[in-house]
């Protein structure tokens, strides 16, 4: 004769049942994906595709202004290595009677790192510009009784600051503490050589 358990019996049994497959269920599926998803690690640089840049700088590196060009040619993970180059005019009040003002061309470059995964960074750096400018002395000997020598004015720039660059490109942007070293190729200039050790530098442009 079959006997036939009761029916809460039968319903326990399922319900043990269905808890093992789900347990079972679960530990399988966590051996699966385990295995295939890779572990969350800590976000990675991210790569900066956009390595030009042209922007204007304010004092810093230019002493005024300067119109460069940059390029970012090495990078490894959140480490970039910059190079840029500017130029500008620049104007020297006039000093009657010594002379009455002149245009003077400046050249400027730069070499930097900037530290970062993203468009954040802390830039270390070294500049180096260069201007054309003229020294004045009265001289018998010369017309109007005024020598006129000409002269290129040096000056190291030591760079900290911030840098705002996006990977792919866009806004460019930097604000950085510039002290400068200044010297010049002849002793008899009204420049000197100088230390400053107060001095800031603002760049604005584009990253492409």
């Amino acid at each position: 004769m079959k006997i036939t358990p009761p029916p809460h019996k039968t319903r326990s049994k399922l319900r043990l049942k269905g808890i093992l497959f789900v347990i079972l269920s679960f530990i399988f599926a966590e051996q699966l994906f385990g295995q295939t998803t890779p572990k969350k690690t800590e976000s990675k640089a991210e790569v900066f595709t956009a390595k030009n840049s042209a922007f204007a700088e304010f004092w810093g590196n230019s002493g005024g202004y300067s119109l460069n060009y940059g390029r970012i040619f090495y990078q490894k993970n959140a480490l970039k290595l910059a190079a840029s180059a500017g130029f500008s005019l620049l104007f020297e009040s006039e000093d009657e009677p010594l002379h009455s003002g002149y245009i003077v061309p400046a050249f400027t470059a730069e070499l930097s790192s900037f530290y970062g995964k993203s468009k954040h960074n802390l830039e270390l750096g070294l500049g180096f510009n260069t201007s054309h400018q003229k020294s004045y002395a009265f001289d018998e000997d010369f017309p109007n009784n005024i020598r006129e020598t000409p002269y290129w004015h040096k000056s190291l720039v030591p760079r900290l600051g911030y840098r705002y660059q996006k990977p792919t490109g866009g806004l460019f942007f930097r604000a950085s503490y510039t002290p400068s070293v200044a010297f010049s190729s002849i002793e008899d200039s009204e420049d000197g050589n100088s230390f400053v050790p107060f001095g800031i530098g603002v760049s604005i442009g584009i990253s492409f």
